[in-house]
């Protein structure tokens, strides 16, 4: 449906970001439809989607088989049962195959476990010269959705529940089964551990979370290269698509001591992909997340971190990228471990257009801003289907009531830090 007949059945929008609002009922992204913005979201997409092969794997390992190891100093040593761990999206086994590849890790990140940017090595080598997947970047999204609580769905609630300490104690006790001294700690400080359980029940969430957002990247990559998107609606199209496809997928908490499965969280209690995992996502991480630590400063008295939690604005959407480039600083990690898996086309465009590898970095970090404010509207226009009208329906009450949906979502994006402004325009690199 055009903008043009949305018009002619209501009045234009007044808000300030109109043009957007008008965009988002012709079906269309934030993100303006350029070809080369097209290319930008779609190769840092691929660009995402081999790290967080890992990152998926890796937090599931954690929750499952790390769990309450006092010194989890191998926790990113992945071993090869979750290297092979087939993705429940990808492959011929697949509950619902979403990406045409293999189930298992996916070859570039293998490669790139082997030799890493150095030369081949040991596993130890590489961790103890950074020259690695920074799972440090993963954590620090699983902290700001546990600490973003209450974001939507009924997970965080069940953390507090009765059934769910009972399930923690059964596992906590089998883990440290013959240890008198844990158990002794666990019998004065209980809450110390269940709260530690609470956050590797995050590990899991997000964790099967990304296995559902990496075969999609990937398949959104390999749809590019055959020429199938025309665009960058298209392409969010494609987004919405999938979230309809796996809203319903399990999210749960599994832990797997000295081979007996322990149900911390079981499938049965419905909880599911879109509300416990992918909404509280969205909102803690392109949205708030937190200061990153050496860019404000967390002392009260200096008043640079907001009081209420609703008033965090530190997410990808915010993010000034220039102080994010900086080393230790989650988003740089990630903008590192994405430069390892640029496609050829999106190098040549940052050898074009920018600075070289001087400024890589910040160019892929400014490109992935652009590619999440798309995944953003992708999230908007599901919610949009699921809780209010078509874009088409011939009703002008019904069509006044999205237009004040996604006035009210732009209303977000009023604070100076936002960058939807900046997306706008093609020179923001």
């Amino acid at each position: 449906m055009s903008t043009t007949l949305t018009q002619a059945k209501i009045p234009p929008s007044k808000h300030e970001f109109s043009e957007i609002v008008h965009r988002l009922e012709a079906g269309g992204s934030m993100l303006p439809d350029t070809p080369e913005n097209l290319m930008q979201i779609i190769g840092i997409y691929k660009a995402y989607a081999v790290p967080m092969d890992f990152y998926w794997r890796d937090l599931l390992y954690i929750a499952e088989r790390v769990f309450l190891n006092p010194l989890p100093a191998f926790k990113y040593f992945l071993p090869q049962e979750y290297l092979d761990l087939h993705n429940h999206y990808a492959g011929d086994d697949a509950d619902l195959r979403i990406w045409r590849g293999e189930a298992t890790a996916h070859p570039e990140l293998l490669e790139f476990m082997e030799k890493g940017e150095t030369f081949k090595g040991s596993k130890l080598f590489h961790h103890l010269w950074h020259d690695r997947i920074n799972m440090e970047f993963a954590e620090a999204c699983m902290r700001a959705m546990l600490w973003h609580q209450g974001m939507g769905g009924r997970f965080y609630d069940y953390l507090e529940d009765p059934e769910y300490i009972a399930n923690a104690d059964r596992a906590i006790k089998a883990y440290f089964k013959g240890n008198p001294l844990m158990l002794g700690l666990h019998k004065l400080f209980p809450n110390m551990f269940y709260e530690k359980v609470r956050e590797l029940s995050y590990y899991s969430n997000l964790g099967l979370f990304w296995e559902v957002m990496a075969p999609v990247f990937f398949e959104m990559s390999d749809i590019y290269d055959e020429g199938g998107f025309k665009g960058v609606p298209d392409a969010m199209q494609f987004l919405v698509n999938g979230i309809f496809a796996v809203a319903g997928r399990p999210i749960y908490h599994h832990v797997y001591i000295r081979g007996e499965c322990y149900e911390i969280i079981p499938k049965s209690k419905g909880f599911t992909w879109l509300y416990e995992a992918a909404l509280p996502y969205v909102e803690a991480v392109f949205y708030r997340t937190a200061p990153f630590r050496g860019t404000k400063s967390y002392n009260a008295q200096a008043q640079q971190v907001p009081d209420e939690q609703k008033d965090f604005h530190y997410g990808i959407l915010y993010a000034d990228v220039f102080p994010v480039g900086s080393a230790g600083i989650p988003p740089t990690l990630l903008m590192q471990d994405m430069f390892h898996f640029l496609p050829q086309y999106l190098l040549d465009y940052y050898q074009e257009y920018c600075r070289g590898e001087d400024d890589i970095l910040i160019q892929l970090g400014i490109t992935f801003q652009r590619s999440m404010y798309n995944v953003t509207s992708a999230v908007i226009q599901a919610l949009r289907t699921a809780l209010l009208y078509p874009l088409d329906d011939p009703n002008p009450k019904h069509l006044l009531k999205n237009r004040q949906f996604f006035e009210m979502q732009m209303d977000r994006f009023k604070r100076p830090e936002a960058r939807l402004h900046d997306i706008q325009n093609q020179e923001y690199r």
